[in-house]
């Protein structure tokens, strides 16, 4: 007997027949004697619906009411997948998150989980009853109701899976696990097996939206066994997990395979102040700004030429570009620098694979794949495990293709 805790998002709860299948599925799992705790999100869409209702009332609202509002969402789902359990003849019952409690900071819309008791979950799975937990939401040390972010549930059933020292958290979405890059973009990804928590923290934080960041941080922290299925086509999955060690335990081997997988983001944005004067503390002076404006800066490159100025190039999420135009702008005029260039039509797309740390040469046939097709780089970054290019946004399918097909990726 296993104990189980299996997260269902907004997708696999759409609809009232989707909630009835859901509940088939983890009455399957009880059958076969395992322990399951049920973690859900609330309705595809209903989350954004309730944030757009209370922005009509007051745009510029107090965060604490934001939460109050929308952590409604999951407290339906869980009432209405308990039904649907007891329909199906399972003992349920159905928990908010301050009814566990899932205690976390006072960060209203992006609250950090802090501690979980696990004592009345656990006591319901002895006694042979299912919890359905709503995912997304905690209780602040004020008694005020808080939400995770984006992505939230996946980091509640994580969570709570660590919590409750579960034997594997399932996080079940409308995909059948990890691929190779997007289907969409190439037909020939191929599902993973198994990935390690550290490569899918860079898959996810360098664009996939299979999994959420955060929630793959405390998967790998607390040594969780992740996996990521589908809630409507049986198998396997991917098993995110740790990497084989030297003693020989199960885990994703560093020799599998040199590229695990390709990401890419959309999103980005590039700004440079030309020609700024070179000298000890101007990346200091250019990104001081920049973050004292909450603005994240990905990506970074400095030139410097030979009339002693500098070229200093970065990266932000494009929803940011307008207000970081404006910040180095100001600091173009500041610095006394030449001008701003900027552009818009631009995508990052990356290599993950651990199998890096052990092979040489992998940044070289990246480069050489994309010269091939005539696809000009503007931006190089790396990591142990990673290697990031950005490129015009018209060679995207090109590059990921090209890509996938130099690297074997199609192939088990």
């Amino acid at each position: 007997m296993a104990l189980i805790v299996q997260k269902y998002g907004g997708t696999s709860m759409g609809s009232v027949e989707r909630i009835e299948h859901v509940a088939n599925k983890v009455a399957s799992w009880r059958a076969k004697g395992h322990q399951v705790v049920v973690v859900v999100s609330a309705m595809s869409g209903e989350t954004d619906r309730l944030l757009k209702l209370a922005k009509s009332i007051n745009p510029r609202g107090n965060q604490r009411e934001y939460d109050q509002i929308a952590s409604t969402g999951e407290q339906v789902t869980i009432g209405l997948l308990a039904l649907a359990l007891e329909k199906a003849g399972v003992p349920s019952r159905s928990y908010t998150g301050w009814q566990i409690p899932l205690r976390t900071d006072s960060a209203y819309m992006k609250a950090r989980i802090q501690d979980i008791d696990g004592t009345r979950l656990l006591a319901d799975c002895k006694a042979g009853i299912v919890p359905v937990v709503a995912g997304f939401q905690g209780i602040d040390e004020t008694n005020s109701i808080t939400t995770l972010g984006r992505g939230g549930s996946d980091t509640t059933g994580v969570a709570l899976a660590a919590a409750l020292k579960a034997d594997e958290c399932q996080i079940y979405t409308d995909v059948d696990g990890v691929y190779t890059t997007d289907p969409r973009v190439e037909p020939k990804a191929r599902r993973l097996d198994r990935i390690t928590f550290e490569e899918m923290l860079e898959m996810a934080s360098l664009g996939s939206k299979v999994l959420q960041i955060r929630s793959v941080e405390f998967a790998g922290k607390y040594k969780v066994p992740l996996r990521v299925v589908s809630t409507f086509v049986d198998g396997p999955g991917t098993l995110i997990t740790l990497e084989d060690s030297e003693d020989g335990s199960t885990g994703a081997s560093v020799e599998d395979a040199l590229i695990s997988g390709i990401a890419f983001n959309r999103d980005e944005a590039q700004l440079t102040i030309a020609g700024v004067p070179d000298r000890p503390g101007i990346a200091a002076a250019i990104l001081g700004p920049v973050g004292d404006a909450n603005i994240e800066v990905d990506m970074i490159v400095q030139n410097v030429g030979a009339d002693g100025s500098t070229d200093f190039t970065f990266t932000v999420n494009k929803t940011d570009y307008d207000r970081a135009h404006d910040v180095v702008k100001k600091l173009a005029e500041e610095l006394g620098a030449k001008g701003v260039r900027s552009a818009l039509d631009i995508v990052k797309v990356s290599l993950v694979g651990v199998g890096m740390r052990s092979h040489a040469g992998i940044a070289s046939q990246m480069f050489k794949a994309l010269a091939a097709e005539s696809i000009n780089i503007r931006m190089i970054s790396t990591s142990e495990i990673k290697i990031s290019v950005v490129i015009e946004d018209k060679y995207l399918e090109l590059a990921v293709r090209t890509l996938h097909s130099a690297f074997g990726l199609e192939k088990k």
